[in-house]
């Protein structure tokens, strides 16, 4: 066996996502070269994508310690590793050890747009850490900040067009809860003797929506092929007023093409929650309610005086269920669809409590960690710790084609902090069912207070674990008012500010020449 060439073999298998073949190939190689590290780190790989983090973290620990990182070749390997490290433990919702493992792989990494893409997986992960302080977060800029050393920005430039150019640039333009949130941007609702919009796409898997945005949008531009410097090129020839980033530290971001500041006034916002932390935008896009703690920014925050998002749903069809569950079950049911890496043992201590409070409720949790026994091992026993009855706890798999119809399936809905859920608060809501949801200072903690004031629910956003259990128990001893929440949350969402498009578009519109302005008289 020609130990190079099978192993190449399983390395492509995987990367066209056939993992049981590959992960065959891979024992054959283990088999062969037990002490060569690439076979062991590819195989941490293909567990961690089979959703088994757990055994994905065995193999890790028993690989980091005898990785060298004396050469290139070997830094690189040591840097996958951490890489892996630090997604494994996001995923089990131990950001904090995903933090140090991120920020390690930059260290090693010999590339900077690589590293570039560590550091901003370290920010992604803080999002989900308590208590990182704005000066945390000023750290991990600065980490980033070192790895754009091989990049001159273009010298500032303003232009007299007719109508100002807008370009949005992102590796979201298909259905991506990103899309869910800027729908108008892209379907021609922009006043179009105002505005030109121009978007810059870094798709990797197109879709039905991608295919109807190159069809509708003025001017469509793909850099998923081109390099950094080449996509800021095309944005500077395109003589761009406003370059809007959707993506912020979220996978597959060209932050660092941004960072060549090819656009007159540069804008983040919508797709992440945060601040860049880069130098090179100048404004982030937020609302009345989002505009916390302006300390964890480096941007100026422009404050939309609504919702900064207008919710577009997929739903065309699917009405919610005709009643709350309670009612036929007997009993209310608590769930939490969000991505389970958001889930704090803060928050799980606080739904303990309600739980406790509310005599023979239940827990619905439903996410790809339960896709397996892997997955609900880890939960089960992380739970069990914090003195949960699993009995009273179910752990449900993701599935897409049901995953609406199961809001038919839980009374009310637990949002997680300090991340907390977006896309699916909204789901919730339009589907009839009340979201509780915690904010603090920092911008992302706020986005739940946001949709739900937006929607006319403010008084479901609280401000202490104290008043988040309190409010849950004070629904669940409700159970008319969950019925007539089941019966008219649809319609309220629909009329509500949070799926306002027209006003939100106008708002949008004026802020962006605002800055514009602003930017320009301060040349």
């Amino acid at each position: 066996m020609n130990i190079l060439k099978t192993y190449s073999k399983a390395l492509k298998l995987y990367r066209a996502k056939k993992l049981d073949e590959a992960l065959k190939i891979v024992d054959k190689v283990k088999a062969a070269a037990p002490h060569w590290d690439k076979p062991l780190l590819l195989e941490a790989y293909i567990r961690r994508d089979q959703i088994e983090y757990t055994k994905s973290l065995a193999l890790l620990k028993k690989l980091l310690p005898r990785l060298k990182a004396s050469s290139p070749e070997e830094r690189d390997v040591a840097a996958d590793a951490y890489s892996c490290l630090g997604s494994n433990n996001k995923f089990l919702g131990r950001p904090k050890e995903a933090v140090q493992a991120f920020r390690l792989s930059a260290s090693l990494s010999n590339s900077n747009k690589k590293a570039c893409g560590e550091i901003s997986n370290a920010l992604f992960a803080a999002s989900s850490v308590e208590n990182f302080s704005a000066a945390d977060f000023q750290e991990l800029y600065a980490e980033y900040k070192k790895y754009l050393a091989d990049i001159v920005p273009y010298p500032k430039k303003f232009y007299d067009h007719e109508k100002i150019r807008v370009g949005f640039i992102s590796a979201n333009f298909q259905w991506n809860v990103v899309m869910s949130w800027s729908w108008y941007f892209f379907n021609g609702t922009f006043d179009n003797k105002a505005f030109t919009v121009y978007c810059y796409s870094n798709v990797k898997e197109p879709d039905k929506v991608t295919e109807l945005f190159r069809k509708v949008v003025e001017h469509w531009r793909d850099i998923q092929n081109l390099t950094d410097k080449e996509a800021a090129k095309l944005i500077q020839d395109d003589e761009i007023d406003i370059l809007f980033d959707l993506d912020g530290h979220t996978q597959n971001n060209r932050l660092r093409v941004a960072a060549y500041r090819p656009a007159s006034v540069q804008i983040s916002g919508i797709g992440y929650m945060n601040s860049t932390g880069l130098d090179c935008f100048d404004y982030f896009l937020s609302d009345v309610y989002c505009a916390g703690d302006e300390s964890y920014f480096t941007e100026k925050l422009i404050v939309l005086p609504h919702s900064h998002i207008c919710y577009e749903s997929p739903i065309k069809n699917l009405e919610p269920a005709a009643a709350p569950p309670c009612l036929r079950n007997n009993f209310v049911t608590f769930g939490c669809f969000n991505n389970f890496a958001k889930v704090t043992d803060s928050i799980l201590i606080a739904w303990k409590r309600i739980l406790d409070a509310v005599p023979n409720s239940r827990l619905l949790l439903k996410h790809l960690i339960f896709m397996n026994d892997d997955g609900r091992k880890f939960v089960s026993e992380r739970m069990k710790s914090l003195g949960f009855d699993l009995s009273r706890v179910e752990m449900r798999a993701f599935s897409k084609s049901h995953h609406l119809v199961e809001y038919g399936d839980m009374d009310i809905a637990l949002d997680t902090f300090p991340y907390t859920g977006g896309v699916t608060t909204c789901e919730a809501l339009f589907m009839g069912v009340p979201v509780v949801s915690l904010y603090g200072d920092r911008h992302g903690t706020r986005f739940g207070l946001s949709l739900l004031s937006n929607a006319g629910l403010g008084e479901l956003a609280v401000a202490s674990y104290d008043d988040y259990v309190g409010r849950a128990v004070m629904l669940a001893n409700d159970w008319e008012l969950l019925a007539i929440f089941r019966k008219n949350l649809r319609v309220m969402v629909k009329k509500s500010l949070l799926m306002d498009s027209e006003r939100y578009i106008r708002e949008v519109e004026q802020a962006f020449i605002k800055v514009l302005n602003e930017a320009r008289q301060a040349e």
